[in-house]
């Protein structure tokens, strides 16, 4: 697929105007502290594996409403001293699948903590975490999207946001876990994921956000009949005269207004053939985004802007942070 979005010239500065809801922040001040008011012990236990060169624990912990969330906790088998730990979000319809499906980061010698998404987890890696959902949610197109979107108070990723924030409280527990140098990073739907837990947690230390789903909900529908964002579509053509009532409530999750309430240095990817997450979206919340940032753009890539040559990127982005040596270095 050709590049069917602005010009690059055009997408580095394009920035959209904002518009919030006034009580954005009272909303999110007050869902995290419900969790936190409600929140129960973590639980982590070991897992037996073939690894030789990795541990791998269990965990379980509380998220939104005190509902239990499952993850992974994956460490370097040989360590002296609390390390830099990878926060990771998943993408729409995966779930956490297994140990063995998350080497990398432990592997490069950092901490790597793996959220399973409540209700996800058939589409591609097997998930473990239902969704407990609001009683009188509304009817919804089959996915994720639309599910309680009548409202922000019911709507299905309030209770994924509050769930990723509180999994940062999570891995911070752990003792092999250092508390200063805690990263979020995500693809697509957990990129758009990462940069709402880099603005609601602010002692984040970086952020990397792949290709990131959930921001500039408008503009997308414009550009793409892809899915996730075909779920919208659909059931704004059944439910005509919700529309208002429905963009009321996104202007809660968009990835623009997160981005502009986070300071961590971050490091984003696009590719400029993505009809998943349209490179104009990605653009509007790395303009948005009010900390330190960089962007890796990759013409000729789609919606797999964010493999293995942007991996090595990530790394030398975190060793320029100082990340793995604890060294702390200015993000140029």
């Amino acid at each position: 697929m050709a590049q069917f979005d602005l010009p690059l010239e055009e997408l580095v500065n394009y920035s959209p105007e904002r518009i919030e809801p006034p009580d954005f922040d009272d909303f999110w001040r007050q869902s995290l502290d419900e969790a936190r008011e409600q929140r129960g012990p973590t639980v982590l236990h070991p897992v037996e594996s073939d690894l030789r060169t990795l541990e791998a624990l269990d965990v379980r912990f509380s998220g939104y409403g005190g509902q239990p969330i499952r993850a992974w906790l994956l460490l370097p088998a040989h360590r002296s001293e609390p390390l830099p730990t990878i926060v990771e979000f998943l993408g729409y319809g995966g779930g956490r699948g297994s140990p063995l499906d998350w080497l990398v980061w432990a592997s490069a010698g950092y901490a790597h903590f793996v959220m399973d998404t409540r209700g996800q987890g058939s589409s591609w890696l097997a998930g473990d975490t239902p969704d407990v959902e609001p009683a009188g949610s509304n009817p919804q197109y089959p996915g994720f999207l639309t599910r309680g979107i009548l409202d922000p108070r019911t709507y299905y990723y309030r209770r994924v946001f509050v769930d990723a924030t509180m999994a940062l409280d999570a891995a911070r527990e752990h003792p092999s876990v250092d508390p200063a140098r805690v990263v979020v990073a995500g693809t697509s739907q957990g990129g758009g994921i990462a940069l709402a837990a880099a603005a609601l947690d602010p002692s984040v230390r970086a952020a990397l956000i792949d290709v990131p789903f959930l921001t500039h909900f408008r503009r997308a529908l414009e550009v793409t009949d892809e899915a996730p964002y075909s779920e919208l579509r659909h059931y704004l053509a059944i439910h005509r005269l919700q529309e208002e009532q429905v963009f009321r409530t996104l202007g809660y999750f968009d990835g623009r207004h997160f981005a502009a309430r986070a300071s961590a240095p971050a490091l984003f990817a696009v590719g400029l053939e993505d009809q998943v997450t349209p490179p104009s979206t990605v653009f509007a919340a790395f303009n948005a985004y009010a900390g330190p940032k960089q962007i890796k753009v990759w013409p000729y890539s789609g919606h797999d802007a964010s493999e293995h040559e942007h991996l090595v990127e990530q790394f030398h982005f975190l060793d320029g942070l100082g990340l793995r040596t604890g060294e702390q270095r200015k993000l140029v």
